[in-house]
Parts: C-alpha cells; sequence; structure tokens
C-alpha cells in the first residue's frame, strides 16, 4: 500500500482569526500576512491506494466559487488542483472508491464539486466513490448555527444527499480496507461530529488530524483558531492525541500548513510544548 500527499488548492484567511487569541506579534512569526491581514494556507488532501481501493482523505476547497468570492478567499490557482495532483500520478477521478471527509467545512469539502460557470450548477465529481463522514459532522452540516453557517456549502450537501453514495458513520471505532486500518477519533472543538483519521498498516501509524491541529504552528497545546467552536475543549483534544503520537514516532498529517506535509512530533520539556521533527513538504511511502 502507498500513501500520497496531494495538492489541493490554496486560499487566504484572515491570519488573527487563524490564531484566536494569540497575538498578531507572535504568529507572524511563523506565517507572515498579506496587505489584508491575510494568510496563505495549503489544503492537502491524502491518496492511499491499495490492492483494490485507491482511498481520498479530504478533497481540498476546489475551484466551486464564484469569482467575488474566489478573490475574498485568494483561491487564484485556475485548475481545480486536487484533480490535476491525482493526474500526475496517473489517476483519474473516475477510479476513486472512497473519499472520507472529517467534516463539511467549504476548504475542506468543496474539492467535491466541479468548477464553477455562470449559469450552470456545479457537479458533484468522483462518480464511483461513496463518501464517508460522521453522522454528527453531517447534521452540523445541514443544520448549522448561525455562528458558522457560512462554513457549509448547502448545495453540496443536496448532492452528497442525492447521490446515493453517501455513508453516515455512527461513532464507529474502525473501518478495514485491504491491509489499511481506518481508526476514527472524534473532536468537537472544531466543529461538532469531527473525525480524524488514525492510519494504520502493520507498525506504521499516520494521523489525518484535519483541524485539530491544522499544521505546525498550531502544534503548541494553547495555540486554536478564532473559527473553533469549543477551543478549550480542542486544546485539551490536542492534549489527549499528542503524547500517543509522540510515544509512537507516528506521523501527523496537516491539511493547511503552507510549507509541510507531515512531520513527528516531540515534546519540549524546557518550553511545555510540542515541536515538529523530521519535517517532509511531500509524502510519498509505502506503509
Amino acid at each position: 500500500m502507498k500513501l500520497m500527499s496531494l495538492q489541493g488548492n490554496a486560499y487566504k484567511l484572515d491570519g488573527g482569526a487563524m490564531f484566536g487569541n494569540a497575538p498578531k506579534v507572535l504568529w507572524e512569526r511563523w506565517i507572515k500576512a498579506d496587505e489584508q491581514n491575510r494568510i496563505r494556507l495549503a489544503t492537502r488532501p491524502l491518496l492511499a491506494v491499495t490492492k483494490n481501493e485507491k482511498i481520498l482523505f479530504e478533497a481540498g476547497i476546489g475551484t466551486y466559487m464564484e469569482p467575488k468570492y474566489r478573490e475574498r478567499f485568494g483561491v487564484d490557482e485556475p485548475e481545480h488542483m486536487l484533480l490535476k495532483s491525482l493526474e500526475e500520478r496517473g489517476i483519474a477521478s473516475q477510479e476513486i472508491t472512497h473519499i472520507f471527509l472529517t467534516h463539511l467545512h467549504f476548504d475542506h469539502a468543496g474539492g467535491l464539486l466541479g468548477a464553477w460557470r455562470e449559469g450552470v450548477e456545479a457537479e458533484l465529481l468522483f462518480p464511483n466513490a461513496r463518501y464517508f463522514v460522521s453522522q454528527a459532522a453531517w447534521d452540523r452540516a445541514v443544520h448549522p448555527h448561525l455562528r458558522d453557517k457560512a462554513s457549509f456549502i448547502p448545495l453540496l450537501n443536496r448532492k452528497l444527499e442525492s447521490s446515493g453514495r453517501l455513508v453516515k458513520l455512527p461513532n464507529t471505532t474502525a473501518i478495514s480496507l485491504g491491509d489499511l486500518q481506518i481508526r476514527f477519533i472524534r473532536s468537537d472543538g472544531h466543529t461538532p461530529g469531527m473525525f480524524c483519521f488514525d492510519l494504520h498498516s502493520g507498525k506504521n501509524r499516520l494521523v489525518y488530524v484535519s483541524d485539530l491541529i491544522p499544521g505546525i504552528s498550531w502544534l503548541h497545546p494553547p495555540i486554536s483558531m478564532g473559527y473553533d467552536r469549543f477551543p478549550e475543549l480542542l486544546i485539551d483534544e490536542k492534549n489527549t492525541l499528542l503524547p500517543s503520537l509522540a510515544a509512537d514516532r507516528a506521523w501527523i498529517f496537516y491539511v493547511h500548513d503552507p510549507e509541510i506535509a507531515v512531520s513527528r512530533v516531540q515534546f519540549d520539556e524546557k518550553h511545555q510544548t510540542y515541536l515538529a521533527v523530521d519535517p517532509e513538504r511531500d509524502l510519498t511511502v509505502d506503509f
């Protein structure tokens, strides 16, 4: 089995919102902001290729937005970068068999839709895949709170529901696909019902943490986003997961880090925080 990091469309969000109550004098040491105070972020799906399956974890932001919103969010790559990234690896979208979604925010699931065209409703991509999301994350997407309503895509929700290929997962402990075991870690700090994907094959372990830890700058336990619904809970969730990752020398996969795809982590006793070690910009590995 092989794991590969893929490139989704990059975008920009307000740096202050991305770092919550951390002051700009601190977070700008890690990521520089543009003239609108936005920082550039990756969207980074993960591909697992087994003997019989081609499995995607998330789909990035894609190009479904109309032009005024693409400009607002700095989505300036004209192509659907996930599809391009798959094509560069010799894989057509029709070959994808499973797509696992941590949650349904636009920057994690928008890539399931085709490109925006005036007067034409965007199509649902990956026609032979089943789409997996937790029941709780689905409920939040279709009945959002006013606080996070703008983070979801009603069109996508309708397309997924009508596809007949949507699987709403309960608090399932694990699914096995060939040699790959996927364990689900529920995380409610960012958004209710989010699943992190704890991937195991033999002695290998990689955790797709999504917005629990968007990039290496958020390894610091007190750092959270203004977008997190329950930041104190999220910090507690990080402090539960990170010791396990450090002890196992597991890989942690970053969906939004602008430079780093994966790293291992270790605890810094002196500063009482976690550090990224062995960082890699891209991942292509037999797992």
